[in-house]
């Protein structure tokens, strides 16, 4: 088990060679088949505060999550304020791979309540972003424009006990966006698995 939270921890170094979405700039636009096989385009949610969150459950970093509850308590918790949006963009072919009936099932289990849960099989979205590990956090403001891209806290383990005590980038920066105010730390360094993007 240590070693692969060792190698997971390694994982959120690497980078993936595309280019990344900005913060201040507009979100890239994309449209992706839920997991219930319905076609989600990212303009449907125009004039709403959007968060995307790369997810990948065979990742000890989004388990670490979804076991503690943490990011289940978030998507319940901002429903009213945010679109939530959970994306997954796990290749077909990895070991990792779940299908639509999978992540609604793992979903139910473990009380997940994002408005959709996207499959990104291609690659495409991901690469689009930028997103590099999981969980990779980001935060499209009312006008379109990314507010926030990083991780979902500052405490980079695999540990469920370091949720209590981390703090949580995406909430505070929610907050301040119904606040009407800027996000005040709108970009940080995001931690976890690498993507398995297809190659």
């Amino acid at each position: 088990m240590k070693r692969l939270l060792a190698a997971a921890t390694l994982a959120f170094c690497a980078t993936v060679a595309q280019a990344a979405a900005v913060v201040g700039q507009p979100a890239p636009s994309f449209t992706l088949a839920d997991t219930n096989g319905k076609q989600v385009n990212l303009a449907d949610y125009k004039g709403k505060v959007v968060v995307l969150e790369w997810s990948n459950p065979g990742c000890p970093f989004v388990m670490k999550h979804y076991r503690s509850g943490n990011m289940p308590a978030l998507q319940k918790k901002y429903a009213k304020d945010v679109v939530w949006l959970t994306v997954n963009s796990t290749t077909e072919g990895h070991s990792d791979y779940m299908t639509g009936k999978q992540l609604n099932e793992f979903s139910k289990q473990h009380g997940a309540a994002p408005a959709r849960y996207l499959l990104d099989v291609e690659g495409k979205v991901g690469k689009a972003y930028g997103a590099r590990t999981t969980p990779h956090m980001y935060i499209v403001d009312a006008s379109g424009k990314l507010a926030y891209v990083g991780a979902i806290d500052d405490v980079p383990s695999a540990s469920e006990s370091d949720v209590k005590t981390a703090k949580n980038f995406v909430a505070a920066a929610i907050e301040e966006i119904k606040a009407g105010k800027a996000v005040s730390e709108a970009s940080t360094s995001p931690y976890g698995c690498s993507v398995k993007y297809k190659q």
